[in-house]
C-alpha cells in the first residue's frame, strides 16, 4: 500500500509547463567539455584579459573606502550615481532628455534585462520575431513567458570573387521579414552588433525594422551589449534614435561587455517610462537588487568615459582598436589553416566555415545532432581547441541549414590566440602530410 501511494504521489509532474522543452542549455554542455578537454578555450564569450585599471581602482575604492553604505542595499532600480550618469550618457547619444529615475533601470547583467522584458511584455498567444542566428536565450525566454517565437533568418550572399565573406554579406529579406508581422506580433528582438555573427545592422536594415514596428505597433527589444565593439570604421546606429522608435524600444546594455568585466553582472535597460514601468515590476519581484559596489564602480567608469567621449584616451575608442587587431590575427590563422572565416563587423566573435575539415569528422546521416555540434565536440576532445557550433544559435527547425560553421571568441590575450594558431597550424600539417 505504501509503495502504491508513493508512486501515485510521484506520478504528478513537479515542474511547471513553462519549463518543458527549455531544460537543455548549450553552455552547460560545452563549458563542461571545455573545462575537461581544452587547452585553448575560444568558446565562451568572455575576455581572458583584465578590465581597465581605472575600473579596477574604482571597485577597490568602493570596497575599501570610507563610504560604508556601499556595502548595503541601494535603490532597487539602480544605484543613483549609476542611473544618473547612464541617463546623461545615453541621453546625449539618443538625443533624448532622460530621467534617471524613470528612463533607466539597472539589472543583473543584460541577461536579466532580457528576462524582465519578455516577462513584462509577452502574454500567452503573443508572437515575438527573432532574427537568426540569435543569442540562444531569446527562444526559451519567450517560450517561458508563454509567447511563440517566430524566426526570420539572415541569408548569406556569396561575396565577390576572391573576397572573404563578411558578416555584412548576411542580409534580411525585406519581404520575408514583413510577412512575419501580424496582429499577434508583440515584439521583435534586435541584436546589433549580432552575436554570433558579428553583423552590424546598416541604417537601411534598421529603417526597415523601424517602419514595420511603427506600422504594426510592435515593440523592439534592442540588445546592444556590443555597442562599442565595432570595427573597420563601421557605425553602431541605435534603432531608438530613428523616427517613431523611441516610444517602441527598450535598449539593453552591459557593463560586462562595455568594460571587459563580464563577471560583475551589471546591465541596464533604457527606454520610455511607459515600457520601463512594467520591467521594474518584474525586477522588483525577482532579483530586486544588484550589487551596490559593482554599480558604484561602473558609475565611476561611465563618468570617466563621459569626460573622454570620442577622445583617443577613451576606453570606448581603445578597446575596439585592440580587438580589431585580435580579430585580424585570428582571421589570418583560420584562413592559413584552411577554415574559411567570416569577417565580423563587431562583437567578440567570428564564424568559420569548416567544410574543408569534413574528412576529419565524417558526416553521420543517422545522427539527429547537427554536424557542427559533433565537429565542435570532436575538436575539443581531439585537438584541445574549444569553439561553439553555429547551429546552437538557430531554432530546432533550422539547425541543419547552417551546420557547417563554428563560432570562435577572439577577445583573448595574445598568448591565447597564439596557442590557438599553433593548434590550427599543427592540424593543417597533419592533414597535408602523406
Amino acid at each position: 500500500f505504501f509503495c502504491l501511494s508513493l508512486q501515485a504521489k510521484m506520478s504528478r509532474p513537479v515542474h511547471s509547463r513553462r519549463l518543458e522543452g527549455v531544460d537543455k542549455n548549450i553552455w552547460v554542455e560545452f563549458v563542461k567539455l571545455a573545462a575537461t578537454y581544452s587547452t585553448v578555450n575560444l568558446g565562451q564569450g568572455f575576455p581572458d584579459f583584465p578590465p581597465p585599471d581605472f575600473l579596477k581602482e574604482a571597485l577597490v575604492t568602493a570596497l575599501s573606502g570610507e563610504n560604508h553604505m556601499l556595502h548595503q542595499y541601494t535603490r532597487a532600480f539602480g544605484h543613483p550615481p549609476l542611473v544618473k550618469i547612464l541617463a546623461q550618457f545615453f541621453g546625449k547619444l539618443l538625443g533624448q532628455d532622460l530621467d534617471p529615475m524613470t528612463n533607466v533601470m539597472v539589472t543583473v547583467g543584460a541577461y536579466q534585462a532580457l528576462f524582465c522584458c519578455f516577462q513584462a511584455f509577452v502574454d500567452e498567444g503573443d508572437e515575438v520575431i527573432i532574427i537568426e542566428p540569435f543569442f540562444d536565450c531569446y527562444e526559451p525566454m519567450v517560450t517561458m513567458a508563454g509567447g511563440t517565437p517566430v524566426f526570420v533568418p539572415l541569408r548569406p550572399k556569396a561575396p565577390e570573387n576572391g573576397k572573404m565573406m563578411s558578416s555584412a554579406d548576411w542580409k534580411l529579406d525585406s519581404a520575408e521579414l514583413a510577412s512575419k508581422f501580424n496582429e499577434r506580433t508583440k515584439a521583435i528582438v534586435l541584436n546589433s552588433p549580432n552575436n554570433p555573427l558579428g553583423k552590424v545592422f546598416s541604417r537601411g536594415e534598421l529603417e526597415l525594422i523601424a517602419d514595420l514596428c511603427v506600422k504594426h505597433d510592435v515593440l523592439c527589444i534592442s540588445d546592444e551589449v556590443y555597442e562599442w565593439l565595432v570595427y573597420d570604421g563601421k557605425e553602431h546606429i541605435r534603432i531608438a534614435s530613428l523616427p517613431g522608435m523611441w516610444d517602441h524600444t527598450v535598449i539593453i546594455g552591459s557593463a560586462g561587455k562595455t568594460f571587459s568585466a563580464t563577471g560583475w553582472k551589471v546591465g541596464w535597460t533604457v527606454g520610455p517610462n511607459r515600457l520601463l514601468q512594467h520591467i521594474r515590476t518584474v525586477h522588483q519581484n525577482s532579483v530586486y537588487h544588484c550589487a551596490t559596489v559593482a554599480q558604484e564602480a561602473v558609475a565611476q567608469g561611465f563618468q570617466r568615459e563621459f569626460m573622454l567621449y570620442g577622445k583617443p584616451d577613451s576606453y570606448f575608442v581603445q578597446l575596439p582598436k585592440e580587438l580589431q587587431k585580435k580579430r585580424d590575427w585570428l582571421v589570418q590563422s583560420l584562413d592559413a589553416a584552411g577554415m574559411k572565416p567570416i569577417i565580423p563587423e563587431g562583437t567578440y566573435f567570428l564564424l568559420a566555415d569548416i567544410s574543408n575539415f569534413k574528412s576529419d569528422v565524417p558526416d553521420n546521416p543517422n545522427s539527429d545532432e547537427p554536424y557542427d555540434s559533433r565537429f565542435a565536440k570532436w575538436m575539443v576532445k581531439n585537438k584541445g581547441l574549444a569553439a561553439i557550433p553555429l547551429s546552437a544559435f538557430y531554432c530546432r527547425a533550422h539547425k541543419n541549414n547552417y551546420s557547417h560553421f563554428i563560432r570562435f571568441c577572439f577577445a583573448k590575450e595574445e598568448a591565447t590566440l597564439k596557442a590557438a594558431s599553433d593548434i590550427l597550424q599543427k592540424w593543417k600539417q597533419e592533414k597535408t602530410s602523406p
